[in-house]
This record gives structure tokens, C-alpha cells and sequence, in this order.
């Protein structure tokens, strides 16, 4: 290897041929490929995790919350959807960051999505086990331990992204169509038996009203949970070495992609509350969709067997983050900012298979430790724990992406933008103010601060590491080597004010 030149304090490493070979991926998505993989990265969302939100904000707290983070989804994805045709590389945010606001800046934004993607499997995967623990036990009277059935989805799914790409995106496009139809079938059984009486039916706090039952302040401990209908989405740009047309079909994938969650978000949010039980019992369950299926069928044998299929949700989402996390740790690794090794691909298969097994591990060992840990977490639900310790990561990911828009726009014109923002510079402002909002807001809920705080420790010690290590021993991968020419670019600052 031959030293090439740094970039102040960077110091990079250019490597031969081999290095990249053992580290190359398979060109397969299209732009429906590309769609499932969003939505499906996100539609757990509807059967698992947003609930928390109507114990932390009421009916009313949390579709107001719901309301602002549509509009901050909104800003970031047409923001997104500018940015990842323009610099069309695996990296997704890190590349931008990097190419925007430079090494230290790239790495900040990566380390916040790696978070992000490697607890979000977390989060789901107990609601795996949530709900087909309910369903062993009201089906056979059997009850598995929550962390066998954590442990056997992550081994089934990690094994499952290792086989292929081609497999992984079949998968995936199937599982997301089958869970969007568990969701028409359930929104068609539930619009009729909609009541208020059932929304609204959590007891107000002394002085607050029954639409805002923990008034303003339960409206920002809901804020997380509403980001549970989106969390993911931004994971798109991430196949962008994957695509075969990126430029083409990751903007209309992104788009097509928010405007079903959207849709998704608010017909589940009105129709799972306010139906029986009502928003007090759901608020407070691991399985919302099943006390729903309970309500519209009975608690006969079709209510669980309509919610083992219902798990589809799920394992869309659990399955298209593991592809997620794989990608983000293996762009990292392949630029230097994580250990190499853990980027080397297949031989064969050419999925990064080191990465996928490790985000595993990591999670799941995440997992464990809260449910084991309750004198330390408290009487909250793991999943909740984990969602807003996902949530950390993701904002500090969406700021830095947001600041990396603008300053796109201003000092970078000379970029080709196959796509254009039409929200502009407004746009991803507004993303960014709600995205910094929400993580103000993630350290006033005392129910769930202790993860706070050890995600915020954990990113700091993920800082550290790229101080004193990892930025003396980088490498130029694409992503590197296109920030460094962009850089090297003439820079039009003004060429894209008018696009405010």
C-alpha cells in the first residue's frame, strides 16, 4: 500500500485492486425493489412500538406528535432524495456528511446511523417475540422465553441477507406486500367499530383535558414514538451500490416510499386506538394488533392466526434494517473509520456477511442487557428502552443530513443533481429544527433516560475511537475518493439560492 496525500489531520491509505474486490457488492434493485425495501424497512411501525406513545401523550398527544414528524419526515426525504443521486454510494448519509461538511463530519453522521440501524433490529425483534409468544401460548398453552425468540429470528434473517442480494430484495418485496395487506385487512374490520369513547378513554392529569390527558409535555414524550411510523426510510440512499439505477430510482423509491407510511401511520394510529380496548389498553401492550384482530374476529383461533401473519409486519422491517446496518458497517469499515475487516465481503455471494454478523451480536447483546437489567431501567417495556436509544441515533443522523443539504446547496453547486428538491433550503431547515426538537426531548423523559444516556456515552466513545485511531489509518474508498475530487471541484456558492 502506498501513502497518499492526507487531508489535514486524515491521514489515507491507497489500496490496489484486491482491496476493493473483497469488498464489492451485486447490482440487482429497481425502483419497486427500492419502494419494499422502505416501507418495509418501516411498517413495523404499525404493528409494534408506536402504541408506547399513547401511554406517553394520549390519543390526542400522539397524533399531534404524529402531525410534526409527518412534516419533518417530509422535509428529510425530498432532502434525501436531492442528495443520494448526486453522490451515489453505499455510504448514504455518511457520504453525504462527508462530502459536505468533511472526514469528521462524515463519521459523526455515520456513527449516528450505525446506532440507529444496529438498535432498530432490536427494538423490532421484540416485538417478534411479543407477539409470537402470545400466539404460542394462546394457541398450544406454551410459553418460550422473549430473548429464544429474539435469538432465533436474528440467527434466521442475518443468514437470510448473507445468501444473496437477489434473495434479500425477493424477500423483501414479498414480506412488505403481505404486511400491507395484514394492514387493509385490519383498517377495513376495524373503520366500523371506530369510537372516540375508546380513543380518548386514558384519565387526564389534574388540570389537563381528555384530548391532551398529560398535556403539552406528554405531546413531547411522543414524539419518538411517532417517529416509530417513519424511523428508516433514510436507509434507501444505502443501496445505492445495489441499484441498478440509483440516479433514476432511489428518489422515486424514497417518495413513493413516505407517502404509503404516511397513509399507513395515520389510519392504524386512529383505528387501533379506537377500537376495544382502547387507547389505555393499547398503550400499555406488546401485541397491539392482535387485541385488535381480538376485537374484529374474536379471541378464537383466527384472531391468532390472522396475528402469526400479522408477524409478517415485523420480520419486513426486522429483516430489510439487518440489510441496513449490514451496508452502513460495511461502507465504514471499507473507508477505515471502523476496523477493515469487518467490510470484506463474500467470496461468492458478495454480501458483507462479517458486518451483518456483528450488528447482530451487538444488538442483541443490547437487548439482553435491558431486559436483565431492570433495577436499572425500571418497570418500562424493553422495547420502548430500546426505541428511544434507536431514536437518539437517528436524530443526530437527521441533523447532521440536513446541515449537509445546505450546505450542499451553497458551496457545492457544481454537483449534478439528477433530482431537485422542491421544498429546498425550507425544507430540510424544518427537518433539521424538528429532528433537534425531539433529541432536546429525548433527555425529559425520565422513564426512559438511563438508555438515553448510554447511547450519549456510546457515541462518545465511538468519537474517541476515530480521534485517537481511526482517523490516522483511513482508506480511499469511493465515497472518500468522490469527496476529496468534489472538494478539489470549483464551488458556485449562490448558484442554488433561488431554490429556498
Amino acid at each position: 500500500m502506498a501513502e497518499s496525500p492526507s487531508q489535514g489531520a486524515i491521514k489515507y491509505t491507497e489500496v490496489g485492486k484486491d482491496y476493493l474486490q473483497r469488498r464489492s457488492l451485486k447490482r440487482y434493485a429497481g425502483v419497486w425493489s427500492l419502494w419494499a425495501l422502505g416501507v418495509g424497512a418501516v411498517i413495523s411501525g404499525d404493528f409494534f412500538g408506536w402504541n408506547f406513545g399513547l401511554a406517553a401523550g394520549g390519543f390526542g398527544g400522539l397524533l399531534t406528535a404524529t402531525v410534526i414528524i409527518a412534516i419533518m419526515y417530509i422535509g428529510m426525504c425530498y432532502s434525501i432524495a436531492e442528495m443520494s443521486p448526486a453522490l451515489p454510494h453505499t455510504g448514504g448519509a455518511y457520504s453525504f456528511g462527508r462530502t459536505a461538511l468533511g472526514p469528521w463530519g462524515g463519521y459523526i453522521t455515520g456513527l449516528a446511523e450505525n446506532m440507529e440501524y444496529v438498535l432498530t433490529p432490536a427494538v423490532i425483534v421484540v416485538g417478534i417475540g411479543g407477539y409470537l409468544g402470545a400466539i404460542c401460548n394462546d394457541l398450544f398453552g406454551i410459553e418460550i422465553a422473549a430473548p429464544i425468540w429474539w435469538l432465533i429470528s436474528y440467527i434466521l434473517f442475518v443468514g437470510l441477507n448473507m445468501i444473496g442480494v437477489e434473495l434479500t430484495f425477493r424477500f423483501t418485496v414479498f414480506i412488505t406486500l403481505l404486511a400491507l395487506g395484514i394492514l387493509i385487512v385490519f383498517w377495513i374490520g376495524a373503520f366500523p367499530l371506530f369510537s372516540w369513547d375508546y380513543a380518548l378513554n386514558i384519565t387526564p392529569q389534574t388540570g389537563q383535558s381528555i384530548w391532551l390527558p398529560l398535556g403539552w409535555t406528554g405531546v413531547a414524550n411522543a414524539l419518538p414514538f411517532a417517529i416509530w411510523f417513519y424511523l428508516a426510510i433514510e436507509q434507501l440512499p444505502l443501496a445505492a451500490e445495489e441499484s441498478h439505477d440509483p440516479k433514476r430510482d432511489i428518489p422515486k423509491g424514497m417518495l413513493y416510499g413516505i407517502m404509503t407510511l404516511i397513509i399507513a401511520s395515520f389510519l392504524t394510529l386512529f383505528l387501533n386506538a379506537g377500537i376495544a380496548p382502547g387507547s389505555q389498553a393499547v398503550g400499555a401492550s406488546d401485541e397491539p394488533l392482535l387485541l385488535a384482530f381480538k376485537t374484529i374476529f374474536g379471541d378464537g383461533v383466527g384472531a391468532s392466526l390472522l396475528a402469526l401473519i400479522a408477524v409478517a409486519g415485523l420480520i419486513a422491517s426486522f429483516h430489510t434494517i439487518i440489510y441496513a446496518y449490514g451496508r452502513n458497517i460495511f461502507s465504514l469499515s471499507r473507508a477505515g473509520y471502523f476496523p477493515k475487516w469487518l467490510s470484506i465481503t463474500h467470496a461468492t455471494r458478495q454480501t458483507p456477511y462479517i458486518a451483518l454478523i456483528v450488528g447482530a451480536v451487538l444488538g442483541y447483546a443490547v437487548a439482553l442487557l435491558i431486559n436483565y437489567s431492570k433495577d436499572l431501567f425500571g418497570d418500562v417495556p424493553v422495547g420502548g428502552v430500546l426505541l428511544n436509544m434507536a431514536v437518539f441515533g437517528a436524530m443526530i443522523a437527521y441533523i447532521m443530513q440536513m446541515i449537509s443539504f445546505i450546505i450542499l446547496r451553497k458551496n457545492h453547486a457544481h454537483i449534478d443533481r439528477p433530482y431537485v428538491s422542491p421544498l429546498g433550503l425550507w425544507g430540510a431547515a424544518v427537518a433539521g429544527v424538528i429532528a433537534l426538537v425531539t433529541l432536546f426531548f429525548l433527555f425529559m423523559n425520565e422513564d426512559y433516560i438511563i438508555g438515553v444516556y448510554g447511547c450519549a456515552v456510546w457515541f462518545l466513545l465511538g468519537v474517541l475511537y476515530f480521534g485517537l485511531y481511526a482517523r490516522h489509518a483511513m482508506i480511499l474508498s469511493p465515497e472518500e475518493e468522490f469527496a476529496m475530487e468534489q472538494g478539489k471541484g470549483k464551488r458556485q456558492v449562490g448558484k442554488w439560492a433561488g431554490h429556498v
